[in-house]
């Protein structure tokens, strides 16, 4: 038998792309503590924190406007699937995190779709998860945009994002008509 033959079958590790975005990145430096383009392992048991603080957080912001700690990734693995997924739980006391169209407050978590934009404050986070099939370690990849991903990707929002800025705390009463189809009751 060769040596071909005998080497271990290289299993596939999952991948979550993150494009980040924020206006004030060239000339503040925001991500200068992130390694963009290259794939970075980690442990699947790591509870990856994203925030300010360099000493609690994997990835930091240059911010002053991020919390501590803003957010936190950690991978699962859904029951009877061999598939490993994120969880995303907004760690901010101060700003709400919104996934999708979902606004998470403190301490609230969800599964984070296959593809998604994050946002909050004035950062906007494009997350791509690729399945692969390690249970013991995943990777982070980043990359960096230059123009919003919110209008670069055509990412309208499911309802209109109200006056207030913040879904939770206006009236969704709606007053006005509502334009239905004439088979529609």
């Amino acid at each position: 038998m060769s040596s071909f033959e005998d080497a271990d079958t290289e299993e596939t590790v999952t991948c979550l792309q993150m494009t980040v975005y924020h206006p004030g990145h060239q000339q503040n430096g925001i991500f200068q503590s992130i390694r963009f383009f290259n794939r970075q392992k980690l442990p699947s048991s790591e509870v990856v924190k994203f925030g300010r603080n360099s000493n609690t957080c994997h990835y930091t912001f240059q911010d002053k406007q991020a919390s501590r700690v803003q957010f936190s990734l950690q991978l699962f693995k859904k029951f009877d699937s061999s598939v490993l997924s994120f969880e995303i739980k907004n760690m901010s006391k101060k700003t709400n995190l919104i996934v999708d169209n979902k606004e998470l407050g403190y301490l609230n978590k969800m599964d984070l779709p296959h593809k998604c934009l994050v946002r909050f404050g004035d950062y906007q986070f494009l997350m791509e998860k690729e399945d692969g099939e390690s249970l013991e370690v995943f990777e982070i990849q980043f990359s960096l945009s230059t123009r919003p991903l919110l209008q670069e990707n055509n990412w309208l929002p499911q309802k209109p994002i109200p006056e207030c800025g913040r879904y939770s705390s206006c009236s969704t009463q709606n007053n006005s008509p509502i334009e239905m189809g004439e088979n529609e009751w």
